[in-house]
């Protein structure tokens, strides 16, 4: 599995940035449970932005193609920023 099959490469930055945030956040007084989905929104957040600068949106097809592009790609790279979390947590367990 490649990870440029499902996440567009200009978007492979999220995931180191995502995997931060959520140092940053671990960090916080934010509840643990609520952090894949704050980095989840973030993700999706910046997705947009991203979508919003690239794509041209005058149709309402197009709109709709920029909102599905955000929104499945922001969560992809929290998943993996997560995943990522999980496999350099799993590395250090000791067992």
């Amino acid at each position: 599995m490649n990870l440029q099959d499902y996440i567009r490469p200009e978007l492979l930055i999220l995931i180191p940035v995502l995997y931060l945030i959520g140092m940053g956040l671990k960090k916080s007084s934010l509840p643990d449970k609520w952090i894949p989905l704050t980095l989840g929104a973030i993700g999706v957040a910046l997705s947009a932005l991203w979508v919003c600068a690239t794509c041209p949106m005058t149709t309402a097809g197009e709109i709709m193609t920029a909102i599905f592009t955000a929104v499945t790609q922001g969560v992809l790279a929290a998943g993996a920023s997560v995943y990522v979390n999980q496999i350099a947590r799993q590395a250090t367990k000791e067992e």
